[in-house]
């Protein structure tokens, strides 16, 4: 009766990846992707938690990406090739089931030490697709007795499938991105095409001629903007930027702002004020990733400024949340715009033509509001200038 039993369990466990791969192929977000793979990991091995760890082949790194219900301040946590159970996984391509972690010289306890989540049994499985090794799909703490044969052959399956998901999804992501890319750069590439053509001309004056060197000047720093901004999103979109978190007071940060940004401020007589409630918890966040979402945001608010405008940052604790603002006095914001302000190369109609800009920055910042599980927020009236409000959790439960 028990092997019937036991018959019926894979048959249907195995109908569950039949559904599964469809499910998987139509998704396109990689952080949907991930968190699906790692709910479905959970389920079929009958496992308290699951994780994904990618695998970034240039640093030759692997780093921690998503898990089932651990703290989010998991993510980005870098594992060691050498000196992990995941790395030997990765490096070896072969699954590891494993009764007690503690036992195995090969555990490493950055990540328990990291989330304060105990882990006891473990299964890992590589993620390979045409020969190449994207990560290590894990599931931890079986809920009744040990991982099985069955249990590794199952996350097996579920493993290539997703190696493929994934892979298609960075694919998909990047062709999408490099079109949009090519697309924005026609018009620098055709800008700088023009004014070398005017160059060799000889009835050109020596006014003109300086003019043009600006011009060319000014649209090589735009098509250098663009490529980095391109860069960090493309990383970004695929999982491959990694978020190390710190315990940091947000008031430096603003500081860091304001002086970083202080002689653009000026050059549009722009006053930049910090108001931070006292007694403000400190924020468990990647303060490079929020300063650099702060510095988008604050640069924004100075170039759609008006003179003698005002930028206000401001922080405090609502909930389990950080509230930043990032408030200006400038022209605002067309209500026709609003939908669009997050997507990639969108700019404002109005002012795209008077105003340098990649048009990234704003999709940055969202991707790396997401990466902190956060939202952001923004409430603007044309004439009546903009406010961007950034919620990240706290992450104060850690401790």
């Amino acid at each position: 009766m028990m092997a019937e039993k036991n018959v019926s369990q894979n048959i249907d466990d195995y109908r569950r990846l039949i559904e599964i791969a469809r499910d998987l192929a139509s998704t396109l977000d990689l952080d949907t992707l991930l968190y699906r793979i790692v709910k479905v990991a959970a389920e079929i091995a009958n496992a308290e938690e699951a994780s994904i760890l990618l695998y970034d082949d240039v640093m030759r790194q692997l780093h921690f990406q998503v898990a089932t219900n651990m703290e989010a301040n998991m993510r980005g946590v870098a594992v060691p090739l050498e000196g992990s159970i995941a790395g030997w996984i990765l490096t070896n391509r072969k699954p590891v089931r494993i009764g007690d972690v503690q036992d195995d010289d090969r555990y490493f306890p950055g990540v328990e030490n990291a989330t304060s989540y105990a882990t006891q049994s473990l299964l890992g499985v590589p993620l390979i697709t045409k020969d190449k090794v994207v990560g290590v799909l894990e599931v931890l703490n079986k809920k009744e007795g040990h991982f099985s044969k069955a249990d590794e052959e199952l996350l097996l399956v579920l493993g290539a499938q997703a190696a493929v998901a994934i892979e298609n999804t960075r694919l998909f992501q990047q062709s999408d991105l490099i079109s949009e890319f090519v697309h924005e750069l026609r018009t620098p590439l055709a800008s700088l095409s023009t004014a070398t053509y005017l160059l060799l001309r000889p009835e050109i004056s020596a006014e003109q001629h300086e003019q043009i060197v600006n011009n060319i000047h000014s649209e090589t720093l735009r098509l250098n903007a663009l490529a980095s901004s391109f860069l960090d999103l493309s990383r970004l979109e695929s999982g491959r930027v990694h978020f190390h978190y710190k315990s940091v007071d947000i008031e430096p940060i603003f500081n860091a702002c304001r002086d970083i940004m202080q002689t653009k401020a000026l050059e549009g007589s722009v006053e930049i004020l910090i108001d931070v409630k006292r007694n403000l918890p400190k924020l468990e966040a990647d303060p490079d990733k929020v300063k650099q979402v702060l510095l988008n945001l604050v640069s924004n608010a100075i170039k759609y400024n008006k003179l003698g405008g005002t930028v206000t940052l401001r922080a405090r604790k609502e909930k389990d949340q950080m509230l930043i603002e990032v408030e200006d006095t400038g022209y605002g914001i067309p209500a026709e715009a609003m939908p669009h302000l997050f997507k990639k190369f969108f700019r404002v109609h109005e002012t795209e033509t008077k105003i340098a800009g990649t048009g990234l920055g704003l999709s940055i910042s969202k991707q790396i509001v997401q990466g902190h599980n956060g939202t952001i927020d923004v409430k603007s009236k044309s004439g009546a200038g903009t406010t961007f409000i950034v919620h990240l959790p706290l992450r104060a439960s850690r401790d």
